[in-house]
């Protein structure tokens, strides 16, 4: 590995890799406008009270995984680096923005609520411990991979040592991640044709749909080559697994129509993720699309994300699968939370087109498949993807009127407690007491 830091080509970059990293300093401020946003997000109103809960009373996430949280952006940067700035630059456009982070902060908080769990191998550390997530499994001439930014990093002995029980391959997983989330957002952008994201021009708007469509592509890769170096097959699988599914969702989105479908697996924890009330099986089938839909899109990433975490921490079965029930069940939420701001939410507060965007996108969300039961007249709304003059303003008003919106939130309140009751099998500790609340806070949130 010494004889890989004195090759004259790394020698030529010092000077650009000393300046990267100084570039620490200037993004503090940025930084603390993170922490200030994620503190709004995951601090309860007021914290429920359960004789079951542990001793614990310290709530506030970025507290708990400041390390982790504080080194996640820098450390995306630097795997995101291409001898191609331009492309590097794109790819960081979504990155840069120091928006809420909630997905690998959930990936840092399960890890550290699972780090004093039972281990299977009944070892002190579980497998992979020591790991060095940095070190390349083929040689870099056969890779032709070249990242000017991970040289350094490659010899760097202080990411292979565990912090405060969280794993080297649990932050290299929260930061895996998160860059296929922001892969997912630049894709996603480009298909809905938009304008903004986070309060700022869409990538697509930017810099143009190829090149936001190659940014995302490249974040897939760069993600997909620290997913290999964790060397767990196990979690390959499972975070592999997430790409398929975010483009199985999209097409599901893209058609909106639940007349060809059928489920393709027995799972059920799958059958039990909607409601089993709709009044007739039209209204029954479509709501059993959108929630497969909404998990593909949505909760595939968080659920499996979590799994992953369990299984790097080498925990017991048990834990693994209530990992995986925790995500899955926030992931629902989150995204039935979502599509009632659509309706209720302002565009200042989320940061996106907002006053029923879903509709004009042609998209039947669960407010308007709840409002459906009282108003038969959505029905061909929702056929036609609200296509025609005055359907999305008649959409919009049935779903105000219907109370679908008051329907959509019980129905994220049950996720929100299915998450909760999977955390019982966890060890006390005050991550698992954040994982609570922020189960919690979900249904609160404004953006």
């Amino acid at each position: 590995m010494w004889s890989t830091l004195q090759h004259p080509a790394c020698q030529v970059r010092r000077t650009a890799l000393c300046s990267f990293y100084s570039a620490s300093a200037r993004r503090s401020q940025s930084w603390a406008q993170t922490i200030e946003q994620a503190q709004k997000l995951t601090t309860p109103t007021a914290a429920p009270k359960s004789p079951s809960r542990s001793p614990f009373v310290a709530l506030d996430p970025l507290g708990i995984v400041a390390d982790e949280m504080g080194n996640l952006m820098s450390n995306i940067r630097t795997l995101l680096g291409s001898s191609h700035p331009s492309l590097q630059t794109i790819a960081n456009y979504y990155v840069e923005d120091e928006g809420k982070h909630i997905r690998p902060l959930i990936v840092l908080l399960m890890s550290k609520a699972l780090a004093d769990a039972p281990k299977r191998n009944f070892n002190d550390q579980p497998s992979g411990a020591w790991l060095n997530v940095d070190f390349n499994l083929s040689p870099l001439g056969v890779l032709k991979d070249w990242n000017p930014l991970t040289m350094i990093r490659s010899a760097d002995k202080e990411d292979a040592v565990p912090s405060d029980g969280v794993l080297p391959s649990q932050r290299r997983l929260a930061e895996i991640t998160e860059m296929i989330h922001a892969a997912s957002l630049l894709h996603d952008d480009v298909i809905d044709h938009a304008d903004s994201r986070r309060g700022k021009p869409s990538g697509n708007s930017a810099f143009g749909n190829k090149l936001a469509i190659l940014a995302g592509d490249f974040m897939l890769g760069r993600a997909s080559v620290s997913l290999a170096r964790l060397r767990n097959a196990e979690v390959i699988e499972l975070m592999a697994s997430v790409i398929a599914n975010l483009v199985e969702g999209e097409i599901m989105q893209l058609r909106n129509t639940s007349s060809a479908y059928e489920p393709a697996y027995n799972d059920d924890s799958a059958h039990n993720i909607h409601p089993k009330t709709c009044s007739t099986p039209e209204i029954q089938a479509a709501f059993e699309y959108y929630m497969h839909k909404t998990y593909l899109k949505t909760a595939s990433l968080i659920s499996k994300s979590c799994r992953s975490a369990a299984v790097l921490a080498d925990v017991s079965q048990n834990l693994i699968d209530d990992a995986y029930t925790y995500g899955q069940s926030i992931g629902l939420a989150f995204q039935l939370v979502d599509d009632v701001l659509d309706f209720v939410g302002s565009e200042k507060d989320l940061g996106k087109p907002a006053d029923g965007a879903d509709l004009k996108l042609g998209l039947a969300t669960a407010p308007v498949l709840f409002a459906w039961e009282t108003s038969a007249e959505l029905g061909p709304l929702i056929q036609r993807k609200f296509s025609q003059p005055g359907d999305v303003a008649l959409a919009r008003k049935l779903v105000i009127e219907s109370g679908s919106i008051d329907k959509s939130r019980d129905l994220a309140k049950q996720y929100c407690d299915r998450a909760r009751k999977a955390l019982d099998s966890f060890p006390d500790s005050a991550a698992k007491d954040t994982l609570v609340s922020l189960a919690t806070t979900v249904l609160n949130r404004k953006r």
